[in-house]
């Protein structure tokens, strides 16, 4: 028993209007409501995949993996509690916040808070439309995306991620931070997505070091690196991973959270197997120097 996807992010940050932009006018991701401080937004035809809300934590707030139904949550509820960690179980106010059926709650070993639920609700009847016109976003089994999480150990994320919570091991990429100086980032898949979630005891001052987003278009990743160009937010050239070849960009969040918007990822399966890199990027991702 896993969880089954990445199913939605909350952050928490002090710029919202500017978050709104960034979503919704850039990325093309669809404002699904706007009420009280807080945004939600669509990728797909899930009611909301993406939170925001006002805090001045400036950062990833929570996490969502769904599982696929009640005996399910019961069953990692239970895992969880033999692992020792202490679980909550989701009150009626956020279970109806979150739009699901049920909810547990709990945090990672290095505070960032998960939430494991079921029964999300679905939009069928307003189907997404990008407000960039954005083709689509690939979400359906592999989820919204994945996220890079940052931690001071990452062998003990690594291990919680793994045996408490059923991630399996997709490939480790040799980073390097200096001449002589390379940090492991672990990669792991929960579905055929090649990465729903990546472990680096790398520094940062977020939770993550970015979230990614793919589209069913290499032009609609084009698009974007054009409209985000005169902004100034670009971090990195378009390029392809050595890993899971996504062609992409990195751009900066008004929150400093990087946002990877790629294409073309190639998936896993039960024939993959476990290898390593000696560089993060075949070609490109070459940094972009920020102007002040």
């Amino acid at each position: 028993m896993s969880v089954k996807n990445l199913g939605y992010l909350g952050f928490g940050v002090k710029d919202v209007a500017a978050w709104r932009t960034c979503l919704a006018g850039k990325l093309g991701l669809m404002e699904a409501s706007y009420a009280d401080g807080k945004a939600l937004f669509r990728m797909d035809s899930r009611a909301w995949r993406i939170a925001v809300h006002q805090s001045e934590d400036d950062d990833l707030a929570y996490t969502g993996y769904e599982v696929a139904n009640a005996e399910a949550l019961m069953q990692m509820t239970e895992r969880l509690r033999q692992a020792g960690v202490a679980v909550a179980h989701g009150d009626a106010a956020l279970i109806k916040q979150r739009g699901v059926v049920d909810l547990i709650s709990f945090s990672d070993p290095f505070g960032l808070t998960v939430e494991l639920y079921y029964g999300a609700t679905e939009a069928f009847g307003q189907p997404f439309v990008s407000t960039t016109g954005v083709s689509g976003f690939r979400t359906g089994n592999q989820g919204l995306g994945h996220i890079v999480r940052c931690v001071p150990d990452a062998l003990k994320t690594l291990e919680f991620y793994t045996q408490v919570l059923g991630f399996e091991m997709s490939d480790i990429v040799d980073l390097s931070l200096g001449p002589d100086m390379k940090v492991p980032l672990y990669f792991l898949h929960c579905n055929e997505r090649h990465h729903t979630l990546a472990i680096a005891a790398i520094p940062v001052p977020k939770k993550i070091h970015h979230f990614m987003l793919e589209t069913l278009s290499m032009d609609d990743v084009g698009f974007a690196y054009d409209r985000l160009g005169p902004d100034n937010v670009i971090t990195t050239t378009l390029g392809k991973h050595t890993n899971d070849h996504m062609f992409s960009f990195y751009s900066r969040t008004p929150s400093g959270i990087e946002v990877e918007f790629g294409w073309g990822a190639r998936t896993v399966d039960s024939a993959w197997s476990v290898t390593r890199h000696n560089d993060v990027s075949i070609w490109g991702h070459k940094p972009v120097g920020r102007a002040e």
